[in-house]
């Protein structure tokens, strides 16, 4: 059977299925996913390239280019950041409905294409309702206030006697009402307050943020009908797979095409060109294989007969390199963060505590591989693609191409999960860079192979942690060394962590401790190295939470009372209490998102009690506790490690607490933080990309092993702290406790200490 009548029989399926859940988003908002999607009919034309346009430009009102309100009443929001499962299209139009006061059952979504109108697009850091929370508000706010200004002028009163809500304007002192369709013409004369003239509603008076909501989405993808990056079809097209340079820097020395020619329905062999360092987010390189269908495209590169010139990265060895990041921890670094004489006290210490750690890399291996489709015709590009950053996809795109930037269109498809792997753009340069060459338009798809052996790999590190400790047992002096190649380097920067890289859980630790030092040390890359879900935590929280433990079991105490001893009274730490001159704070200001050590104790507390920390011992239970602040949110995870009938050790039970500030949809909250403890497992258990002569071990899910069902605890429990504080990130911050709090489980489980990842190396998971 063909790839498209498969294709179109699981869709058929599904949709035939009736599920119950396509009613959830009835009456709440009207979906756009499959007005979005290009069809065989509408020939992915100027429909679709005009259609976002289209819509804002219609009469009615349109003070800025997120929102419409038309003359029949219907309200248009354009949500500019990328949809992944995370449920960002049912979070910021809820905030900007609210703020306007709009009926959601007469809310109409679409999806931005790439372009820098509409400020950061960027779908990663946890950034989308933390950076753009009040923003997103001022943008229903000024439509509210221009709606009401005309009912105001109509009945002759003011603006504050008026009252929007229900999709209507109200006068407070009278039965007067009139609908937003109503007003929607004449407010579209007004002109356009600023910002410092719109006032924001109370919190209390928005509805529906902080209320359970429904996944916008949903219907769409349980009956088959969203639309992901492999299923925007043009005529024509033909669909390409690269054989990409195994080792990274190599190229093609030779290669003979003529047996790929001879399968049936390959059409094209074609030579990319090998990229320069730095790499960014060029091509990779290597013969791409264009064909009629994929399975063809496979079949020719297959046949292809390649040979590599490896290049200079083949000496990198994981085995050997581990040992080098060893040695690089083990002698002094730069220091990035100072308090104290944190040498002389260790120096003078009547104890020293020390242990390293270790981390491999890892992959993203999001559900849905790397995809992305464009026609290059006219001199102009249009781009569909998964993209997490659809502006930077438009740069590159146009980079590749020698093409100004209004020269191309990205239309963001929906993403089958992202991790930040989707937020680098090789693949859509890939795809631009092809579609030019051949002449058609092209999708280049990617295999799980492609994904897992050409991913731009998290880091990986070493780090050595020390401990002063007094005759008392106090703790009065802290080193911590940690080394890794930064991401940095995939676009030409130094082989060592910055004081930005830092900000991820080393300068921004509170301690309260006199003496306490940080240093970078030395880290060469040797492969690409990207942003992984919460990025530099993952390794920093590993370490920090695992020594802390090791600290509470050397005392003979127990490990909650030493972290919050350690953590210390609760304070808003100061930058001179960090030993630190400024913070990047993941974009933020230091003056609005604190180092709060007050809710970092909260959710160890909170955490403790909710899994019956201190009855532990009494059940007969081995728990592990970690705590850690990332992307402004605070997250303290315990979970329950047990021994199998067959001897292997697992984790049974979780539980989370997590500080957020301001929530819009609690039950997306609790969806990123039980899909955090399983990422989070699937790093602590199974996750290492290792590599030799500079190629990858690992290839698919056969050695690079995730969690499955029957690993995965039996409850997760998660606690949302109720707080009116700026919002924080939510994607990212339940991750970076969950591999320290599994180590720490199984130490006290079976009294092994385990400072390398993954646990499987050391133990039968």
């Amino acid at each position: 059977m063909s790839q498209e009548r498969m294709l179109i029989a699981r869709r058929t399926f599904l949709a035939g299925l009736n599920l119950s859940v396509g009613g959830l988003a009835l009456g709440f908002f009207a979906s756009e996913a499959e007005a979005q999607k290009p069809t065989k009919e509408s020939s992915g034309s100027k429909q679709q390239t005009t259609h976002q346009v289209q819509e804002l430009a219609a009469p009615g009102l349109n003070p800025n280019v997120y929102l419409h309100v038309a003359p029949d009443g219907v309200v248009t929001i354009v949500c500019h950041r990328s949809e992944m499962g995370q449920g960002i299209r049912s979070s910021l139009p809820v905030l900007i409905a609210d703020e306007l006061g709009a009926d959601m059952a007469r809310v109409k979504i679409l999806q931005a294409d790439g372009d820098k109108a509409y400020g950061d697009q960027n779908t990663d850091g946890s950034s989308s309702v933390r950076t753009i929370y009040e923003e997103m508000r001022r943008v229903g706010a000024t439509a509210r206030v221009m709606l009401v200004a005309v009912a105001a002028k109509r009945w002759k009163v003011k603006p504050e006697d008026c009252e929007a809500r229900d999709h209507a304007v109200f006068r407070r002192e009278g039965k007067e009402t009139l609908g937003f369709g109503e007003l929607a013409l004449e407010a579209g004369k007004l002109t356009v307050p600023k910002p410092a003239d719109v006032k924001l509603r109370p919190r209390s008076e928005l509805r529906h943020v902080g209320q359970p909501l429904p996944l916008l989405d949903g219907p769409a993808y349980v009956t088959g009908k969203a639309s992901f990056g492999a299923d925007v079809r043009l005529p024509g097209m033909l669909i390409a797979v690269i054989a990409r340079p195994p080792v990274v820097g190599g190229r093609v020395t030779k290669f003979d095409a003529s047996k790929a020619l001879a399968i049936p329905g390959v059409k094209r062999v074609i030579e990319i060109p090998a990229p320069k360092p730095p790499y960014a987010f060029q091509p990779w390189g290597g013969i791409a294989v264009l064909a009629e269908n994929t399975w063809a495209a496979m079949r020719g590169r297959a046949a292809l007969d390649i040979t590599w010139d490896h290049g200079e990265n083949t000496v990198y060895d994981s085995e050997t390199y581990h040992q080098t990041l060893l040695e690089s921890v083990r002698k002094p670094g730069t220091a990035v963060r100072n308090v104290g004489d944190t040498e002389g006290a260790l120096a003078k210490a009547a104890r020293l505590v020390e242990a390293e750690y270790y981390i491999p890399h890892q992959s993203h291996v999001p559900m849905e591989p790397p995809v992305a489709l464009a026609r290059f015709e006219g001199g102009t590009c249009e781009v569909w693609a998964p993209t997490q950053n659809p502006q930077a996809a438009r740069t590159e795109a146009a980079r590749v191409l020698g093409l100004t930037e209004d020269k191309v269109q990205v239309h963001v498809t929906f993403l089958g999960g992202g991790f930040g792997r989707k937020s680098k753009a090789d693949f859509v340069s890939e795809v631009c860079w092809l579609a030019k060459e051949a002449g058609v338009p092209v999708r280049v798809q990617w295999t799980r192979d492609d994904d897992i052996q050409h991913d731009y790999y998290h880091s990986v590190s070493a780090q050595r942690l020390s401990a002063g400790l007094d005759a008392s047992n106090k703790v009065i002096a802290w080193r911590h060394r940690t080394a890794f190649p930064p991401i940095g380097t995939v676009f030409g920067g130094p082989a060592k962590p910055s004081a930005r890289d830092l900000q991820q859980g080393v300068l921004d630790l509170a301690l309260a401790v006199p003496n306490v030092r940080a240093e970078a040390c030395e880290a060469k890359a040797y492969v690409r190295i990207g942003w992984l879900r919460s990025v530099y935590n993952i390794f920093h929280s590993f370490a920090v939470n695992s020594f802390i433990d090791e600290l509470a079991h050397d005392r003979g105490e127990d490990p909650r009372d030493v972290r919050l001893e350690l953590i210390g009274p609760p304070r808003v730490a100061t930058l001179k209490e960090l030993g630190i001159e400024q913070l990047a704070n993941y974009g933020q200001p230091v003056e609005e998102h604190p180092v709060d050590a007050g809710r970092l104790r909260g959710v160890v507390e909170r955490v403790t009690e909710f899994s019956r920390w201190k009855d532990r011992k009494k059940d007969g239970r081995a728990l592990g506790l970690a705590a850690h602040r990332s992307f402004l949110s605070y997250v303290g995870v315990v979970v329950s490690a047990v021994r199998k009938p067959d001897g292997r050790i697992g984790i049974d039970e979780a539980w989370v607490v997590v500080d957020a500030g301001t929530v819009i949809n609690p039950d997306r909250v609790r969806a990123q933080m039980e899909g955090s403890i399983i990422f989070g497992m699937s790093i602590a258990m199974h996750g290492a990309i290792t590599m030799k002569g500079g190629v990858p071990e690992q290839s698919s899910f056969h050695n690079y092993k995730l969690v499955r069902i029957g690993e995965a605890p039996r409850k997760i429990h998660v606690e949302i702290v109720q707080s009116e504080g700026r919002p924080g990130g939510i994607g990212e911050p339940g991750v970076p406790p969950v591999a320290p709090a599994i180590a720490n489980a199984i130490f006290a489980l079976t009294g092994q200490r385990i400072r390398e990842l993954p646990l499987s190396r050391s133990i039968q998971v």
